[in-house]
């Protein structure tokens, strides 16, 4: 699973982009909304995570604007806009769920693991390459009828291959997926 992170606090950006790595997601970040946006058009991401009060264009306006244009990737919102009035505009503006900082790692990883499970099942929830099953909800592996156990990476750049059954994929593409 790809996510991308468009926070200006880099501090802040880089401690979730690293723990979020070690929990198998490739992870792409962003330090201003202009930047975040461009990414999030040219890149296919399953979840984002924005900041509300970024610069260049503020996260409202990204969200807006993937909208506007069709994007339904999950968007989390992950910002010290602790108002009933800020959260009920960014979800309204399309944003899935609405998270204030200071916050849980363990409950930002929980409305992660939610977003994307809800996103599954309105897409393919379980990818087949041959006699191989991942299940991306459930993070299992299954090969025949064996479970097969794989690391958070493992997965990750499996899960990447077999969405991407039958073509050539670049060795640096698998590097990046994988990181």
């Amino acid at each position: 699973m790809r996510l991308l992170i468009v926070e200006d606090e880099k501090r802040l950006a880089t401690t979730l982009a690293k723990g979020l790595g070690a929990e198998g997601y490739a992870v792409d970040v962003a330090h201003d909304g202009t930047e975040g946006l461009h990414l999030a058009t040219v890149n296919d991401y399953d979840l984002l995570i924005l900041d509300i009060m970024l610069p260049g264009m503020n996260g409202y306006r990204i969200c807006a604007a993937l909208r506007a244009a069709g994007d339904e990737t999950p968007v989390l919102m992950l910002t010290a806009k602790d108002g009933e009035y800020d959260e009920a505009e960014g979800l309204d503006t399309g944003a899935d769920d609405y998270l204030t900082k200071p916050f849980s790692y363990v409950v930002l990883l929980a409305r992660i693991r939610a977003l994307l499970r809800r996103r599954t099942r309105g897409g393919a929830p379980v990818l087949r390459a041959g006699d191989l099953t991942l299940d991306p909800g459930t993070r299992r592996c299954t090969r025949g009828d064996e479970e097969v156990a794989l690391t958070a990476k493992e997965f990750a750049v499996l899960e990447y291959l077999a969405t991407r059954a039958g073509q050539v994929v670049p060795k640096a593409d698998i590097i990046e997926h994988g990181r």
